[in-house]
């Protein structure tokens, strides 16, 4: 069976599906995901690793995703986005197997790096393990595009806000228990073995959910198409046939920024990407170094950041979200988060969490109301594409970002977060034209 992308649902009847599962498997994939988040740094520093081998193996997900996530979005608009899903999922399980394999192997050294401006850099055969797994989880990496497609799908004109928003804060919901699990789970005599466990196995867990608990939200039509010219040569004429089916259109990059707005709005999705992803590269480095935190005050800090913005993403914003646009609200939010910022190079600990506050309701507001506008530009249509592409935006930028955040965080510091500044204040000025679209978001 194939999707045909000309073939529409009956007036309302995926917008009829719950929203609880598609919910689920998001926040079952962000807690398996931010459970490392915490150690990372920890594992890439013990296995010879330094700022920007962190930075480079942050980067392989969203270098591999680049060209995966166009694909999936693609085949989610022709072939369901339950299936694709289901793929991506499965993706991302084997590569936390494959991550696992990183604590068996021995601690090897392949390549030694002694620069004078990046440092010395040990490549050893558990960190070469971490990329090879890193590239698997984003070649399959297409679950958070298809995930908005399919939310895009199931939602109401009048909910699209609101709806986003809980998705945000299914997200944030597994980025509060995944770094808290990643304390107390990290503080055993195991060490860093047991939270990865628990990544491949809550990995698995989602892989049942979308097979056995996610109802598809688009119609798929039988694959064979109907031959004219056997029909022609049995008669020996020309027929009129009654009926026609539409054959499988290919979408390509060009089509899609032909779409009105979307070019503007993939640029500021890539903008986006790119300040946020120079602060997660530089932050736990900053952390560990400067700050001299362990892995229970990061999965601390994390939890916090993620509790604030599940509270801004959920009541908060299905609150606001009637009263405001969504382009005012990316406005306000871009203020706010370029703010964090600069208040978190201060090295005191109040000031830090005063900028975690910041960081959460800036990204909160911002975020939620960006990926209703994009659902609404990218249109029924072409909704799994555009949402691809954006993500190929997204990992272009954060490629750049992350292995740009363990450079220039080498070389002058906490400085990289005021180059995370400059770019959301940028994002900023360039938001302003999103006030027009008020007439699309009120």
């Amino acid at each position: 069976m194939i999707m045909d992308p000309q073939v529409e649902r009956p007036a309302g009847e995926n917008k009829s599906i719950p929203l609880y599962p598609i919910l689920l498997v998001n926040f079952i994939g962000t807690l398996g995901f931010s459970i490392i988040l915490p150690f990372l740094v920890f594992l890439v520093t013990r296995f010879g690793g330094n700022a920007l081998i962190y930075g480079l193996i942050g980067a392989t997900y969203p270098a591999f995703q680049l060209f995966g996530a166009p694909i999936l979005g693609k085949w989610s608009d022709l072939y369901g986005r339950k299936k694709i899903l289901l793929l991506s999922q499965i993706g991302t399980l084997f590569s936390w197997i494959i991550f696992l394999l990183a604590f068996f192997v021995p601690l090897s050294t392949i390549y030694v790096i002694n620069s004078a401006s990046l440092g010395i850099i040990v490549i050893t055969v558990p960190l070469l393990i971490f990329f090879i797994s890193r590239a698997m989880d984003g070649l399959t990496g297409g679950n958070v595009s298809v995930a908005n497609a399919y939310l895009a799908d199931i939602t109401q004109e009048q909910n699209r806000k609101a709806n986003f928003g809980k998705m945000a804060a299914s997200t944030n919901l597994g980025f509060i228990i995944g770094p808290a699990l990643a304390g107390v789970l990290g503080a055993t005599i195991y060490g860093e073995l047991i939270p990865v466990t628990a990544a491949l196995l809550i990995s698995l867990a989602a892989v049942f959910i979308i097979a056995y608990r996610l109802p598809e939200s688009r119609f798929s039509i039988p694959e064979k198409y109907p031959e004219k010219v056997n029909v022609r040569k049995v008669f020996g004429q020309e027929q009129k046939e009654c009926y026609r089916v539409k054959e499988k259109e290919k979408i390509t990059i060009r089509d899609i920024l032909e779409i009105r707005n979307v070019p503007y709005i993939l640029v500021l999705y890539f903008m986006i990407f790119l300040g946020f992803n120079i602060f997660y590269t530089a932050f736990p480095i900053h952390a560990v170094q400067h700050l001299n935190w362990s892995v229970t005050q990061m999965g601390i800090f994390f939890a916090f950041l993620s509790l604030v913005m599940v509270f801004v993403q959920g009541p908060v914003l299905e609150w606001i979200g009637t009263k405001y646009s969504s382009g005012l609200l990316i406005l306000v939010g871009s203020i706010i988060l370029g703010t964090n910022f600069i208040l978190i190079m201060s090295g005191n600990l109040i000031i830090i969490y005063i900028a975690g506050v910041f960081f959460a309701v800036g990204n909160g507001l911002m975020w939620p109301s960006f990926l209703s506008i994009l659902s609404i530009v990218a249109g029924d249509k072409y909704q799994g594409s555009v949402q691809g592409f954006a993500s190929s935006s997204g990992s272009l930028a954060s490629i750049i970002g992350l292995v740009g955040g363990g450079i220039l965080y080498g070389l002058i510091g906490s400085g990289a977060f005021l180059v995370s500044a400059v770019i959301i204040f940028v994002v900023f000025f360039m938001s302003i034209r999103l006030l027009s679209f008020r007439e699309m978001t009120a």
